[in-house]
């Protein structure tokens, strides 16, 4: 991992694996209704301590899901990749999200920029991308600022309290990547 080999440093403190430790932080800073207004359904809302319990559970068991801590070492968001398989097998999914009371720092797009090259290196990928509502601007401008490309727009592709809205597309490749014949 990173330089003290249990996190990935950054200005504001650090991205690090998720341990039981961080339930009560993590069921604080998830249960918002601002939060889960931009993440998936399988994101609980409200979120309370079993739902911590729950994702701190299958946390331990997957590689790529990270806390998004303070200098203090407190748990105040997360990000994660999931690798894909069969033919995506070198591509991996993006996501991310942080408390409330921390946006508008440059939190995510600094956490977002130091974790893509540890995934590109740790998981063997060479395509990283995330699907944010297209509603929600500002997980945009964190992608184009982290060094993502948007690539599509999907015309009503999810449903998310009760409106159909569309997703966009945003990737980024490894250094050196490149398509090969077909």
């Amino acid at each position: 991992m990173g330089a003290g080999g249990d996190a990935l440093r950054t200005s504001f403190g650090s991205l690090r694996r998720w341990r039981a430790s961080d339930a009560g932080s993590l069921a604080r800073h998830a249960n918002n209704p601002a939060v889960a207004r931009t993440m998936s359904d399988a994101f609980p809302s409200p979120y309370g301590p079993d739902d911590a319990r729950r994702f701190l559970a299958l946390a331990a068991t997957q590689a790529g899901f990270f806390a998004i801590c303070t200098a203090d070492d407190e748990a105040v968001g997360g990000i994660g990749v999931a690798p894909g398989a069969d033919i995506y097998r070198l591509t991996g999914e993006v996501g991310y999200w942080l408390a409330e009371p921390f946006w508008g720092r440059g939190i995510v797009a600094e956490a977002l920029t130091v974790f893509t090259p540890f995934a590109f290196k740790r998981f063997g990928l060479v395509r990283l991308y995330a699907r944010p509502f297209a509603t929600n601007a500002a997980s945009g401008r964190v992608l184009e600022k982290a060094g993502y490309a948007l690539e599509a727009r999907l015309r009503a592709n999810v449903v998310k309290n009760g409106a159909v809205l569309d997703q966009l597309v945003y990737a980024a490749l490894a250094p050196g990547a490149r398509p090969g014949p077909a």
